[in-house]
């Protein structure tokens, strides 16, 4: 019996955890006097709660295995099943909606992908969209979790690129280069260890950040939502966005400060604690988010400044900052796969009237953000060892003789590092061509096709309203457009090689 509370099944802990989150939501509907959401959500808990309880004492008498297999496939299960008991509230309190769009509403909350099919947010009770925000609050904590704690033994997740041959021919044994917690405990202890670790700065990250917004003028609850999205990367919003805080370019500051949680690991691992500032600046992920940030901007900013230049605009100081503000904290969002927008974008665009191009934002999400954050995409990590092997081919050209120096693991970074992100990297090309075929068999313009594919495979759900002329409904598609769209969360979610990871018959003779 003290098996089954130290070290109950992941998908069981999860379980019980969301019992005890549907009760936040059933306060607040109970304070602002929607009691019915309030009942639907207290009621929803208490069943999802005894529901809990027997299945952990169904499994209670199971041996607990430490296979990575059984781990994996319950982050599988997490993404896929979880969300049909998180929807069983939703359709509930709206009342008006089928459970097929309950069910995609909360596998896009889960996955932090943040695509929401209900375009109208007057539509959901506040009790809904704070439950969303909840949700998507987890599923970032589960993924934060899961990476160091799963992902990275199994050399999956980006910590491929790093991982020496050494490690991956050991990554579940043990390993003279990995400590303890990582190369000799089992699944399940490293689950406890991490989630022990991470949990608390998470939960006080979120903290701050709503107290920081509710500072700059948002209200409790709004501020609350917002809060929980920055750090998640889920970029759910009970008004619509950041159009419709109050918080204004104090609020944007904030969360692009915390967004740096997004970029690198090292900015909450023991790796970057306090005293550790230059450790996180020589990070290489951080160095290339810079480069990116700095680049995309200033060619949004030149082409805008360029276009109000046309129509004799370019004296106007203030809009002119506005417009650079805009264009860098968008930029960082979407890199980050966020997906807020600042309220200074549409300034800019009024300011040079000119349009942003979409395939910009989309190439951002695809480039995502750092290894083990709630980010999606390929991988900044992945990028930059792509870009070292390209510097350093085009060394070679110019000097063939020459032999790549700074270390072991730069040139492991150079050579099998950029081996692996690049074979990511097609799996990721296969990936998008795939699921638009898919979309496009079942009706979609090709255009649309390679958003939503882009915005579902890189968790960034936004993308749709702002990538296109014409903003794209989730709620208009087909059902089946909708379960291709609930496939791609859930790939994009756990990546391209944890799926076929899953499929190798080494994995299941372990």
């Amino acid at each position: 019996m003290k098996g089954l509370f130290l070290k109950p099944p992941m998908v069981v802990a999860l379980m019980a955890v969301f019992a005890v989150l549907m009760l936040i939501p059933a306060t607040y509907g109970a304070v602002t006097q929607d009691y019915f959401s309030a009942r639907v959500f207290f009621y929803s808990g208490f069943l999802l709660g005894f529901l809990t309880l027997f299945l952990a004492l169904t499994m209670a008498g199971r041996p607990d295995s430490g296979f990575s297999r059984r781990h994996l496939l319950s982050l599988l299960g997490i993404f896929v099943f979880l969300p049909a008991i998180l929807a069983v509230p939703v359709y509930e309190a709206v009342g008006n909606t089928s459970f097929l769009n309950a069910y995609v509403e909360m596998l896009s909350s889960l996955t932090t992908t943040g695509a929401t099919l209900f375009d109208d947010p007057e539509r959901l009770p506040e009790s809904v969209h704070l439950w969303r925000a909840l949700v998507g609050w987890m599923g970032g904590l589960i993924m934060w979790v899961g990476a160091i704690a799963i992902l990275a033994p199994m050399a999956l997740g980006g910590f491929e690129v790093r991982a020496s041959h050494a490690n991956l021919l050991h990554r579940a044994g043990i390993n003279p280069g990995i400590t303890q917690i990582t190369g000799i405990a089992d699944f399940s202890d490293r689950l406890q260890v991490y989630t022990l670790r991470l949990a608390p700065i998470y939960i006080g990250l979120s903290v701050v950040l709503w107290i920081g917004l509710i500072s700059a003028g948002d209200t409790a609850f709004v501020a609350f939502c917002h809060a929980l999205s920055t750090i998640s990367t889920s970029g759910i919003s009970p008004v619509g966005g950041l159009s419709g805080s109050t918080s204004g370019v104090a609020g944007e500051i904030l969360i692009a400060l915390f967004l740096i949680f997004a970029v690198s690991r090292l900015a909450f691992s023991p790796e970057g604690r306090l005293g550790e500032t230059r450790r996180l600046l020589n990070d290489p992920e951080v160095r290339i988010a810079t480069v990116l940030i700095l680049s995309v901007t200033g060619f949004f900013f030149l082409r805008h400044w360029i276009g109000a230049y046309e129509v004799e605009g370019v004296y106007d100081l203030a809009a002119g900052l506005n417009a650079l503000w805009g264009t860098a904290f968008t930029t960082l969002s979407f890199m980050t796969t966020s997906g807020f927008v600042s309220n200074a974008w549409t300034g800019a665009q009024g300011w040079s009237a000119l349009d942003t191009p979409g395939l910009i934002l989309m190439g951002l999400a695809l480039v995502g953000g750092g290894v083990a954050t709630t980010a999606g995409g390929v991988k900044l990590l992945r990028v930059y060892a792509l870009s070292k092997h390209a510097i350093r081919e085009m060394e070679k050209l110019v000097h063939p003789s020459s032999i790549g120096g700074a270390g072991t693991e730069a040139r492991h970074m150079r050579s099998r590092g950029a081996y692996l992100a690049w074979v990511f990297f097609m799996l990721m090309v296969m990936s998008v061509a795939l699921f638009m075929v898919a979309f496009s068999l079942t009706g979609e313009g090709l255009e649309n096709a390679m958003v939503l594919t882009i915005s579902a495979l890189t968790t960034t759900g936004p993308l749709a309203n702002l990538a296109t002329a014409e903003p794209i409904s989730y709620g208009s598609l087909s059902s089946n457009a909708k379960l291709i769209l609930s496939a791609a969360m859930i790939m994009g979610r756990l990546e391209t090689l944890a799926i076929i990871a899953l499929l190798t018959p080494d994995l299941w003779r372990r």
